[in-house]
């Protein structure tokens, strides 16, 4: 059943999910710092969400916030449309990927669930979007995802790209110009330890390339066994 809290709301608990997800806490000033609100602001509508019936989050000052299981099944709700519409944008109306998000972000809002489910059975029933991000089934469940951050690897591993979190057009394009894309498979060439910098063999790209944690913090990986490699590098 489709919600109908508005899109201040909406955009509150899409963003404590975000960073609950990423292991990060979902504080006053986190959240006014995402948002770009002022605290005190969000201090108000953290109060308001919490005196909702039902609830929509848990809230003690100075403690954070955390989702109720109906403010995360309406998150879901908002984060399922939000992917569901970048995919759609891509690989129906010929969108760049580093193009999407914010149009995402004005849509979601807005269309209809009826809308939403046609969009899904248009494309296939997707499971990620253009991002590899996962997208929330039907039931607003999110998947178990596989994925490992590409800086946790070392010297020798070999892994495919499953999904990347950005949403800044400029960081998007620097990634695709290095093929640093979802299904781009590497290999990780040499680590160094002192600046947590890798070096890496990207499949069809000439050069190896080097990268910082700024970068390989925001790319998640499946690790791929040697046989694979073996036949094709």
């Amino acid at each position: 059943m489709r919600n109908d809290h508005t899109q201040t709301i909406q955009d509150y608990l899409k963003t404590i999910y975000d960073l609950q997800e990423n292991g990060k806490s979902a504080t006053t000033n986190t959240l006014a710092a995402r948002l770009g609100i002022a605290p005190p602001s969000v201090t108000e509508m953290l109060q308001r969400l919490a005196n909702l019936n039902p609830p929509l989050v848990n809230y003690r000052k100075h403690q954070g916030v955390t989702l109720t299981t109906g403010g995360k099944r309406a998150a879901l709700e908002v984060i399922r449309r939000h992917r569901l519409l970048e995919t759609y944008l891509v690989k129906n109306l010929g969108y760049q990927w580093d193009k999407v998000h914010a149009e995402a972000d004005r849509l979601e809002h807005y269309i209809s669930e009826d809308f939403e489910e046609r969009i899904a059975t248009a494309l296939g029933n997707p499971g990620r979007d253009p991002h590899g991000e996962l997208i929330p089934t039907i039931d607003l469940n999110m998947p178990d995802d596989p994925a490992l951050p590409l800086s946790s690897l070392r010297s020798d591993d070999k892994a495919t790209i499953l999904r990347v979190r950005a949403d800044d057009s400029a960081l998007l394009r620097h990634l695709e110009s290095l093929g640093l894309i979802p299904g781009a498979r590497l290999e990780v060439v040499l680590y160094t330890p002192f600046d947590q910098n890798l070096s890496l063999r990207v499949e069809e790209q000439p050069t190896i390339i080097v990268i910082g944690v700024a970068i390989s913090n925001r790319i998640f990986v499946e690790i791929k066994t040697i046989s694979i490699w073996e036949a094709n590098l």
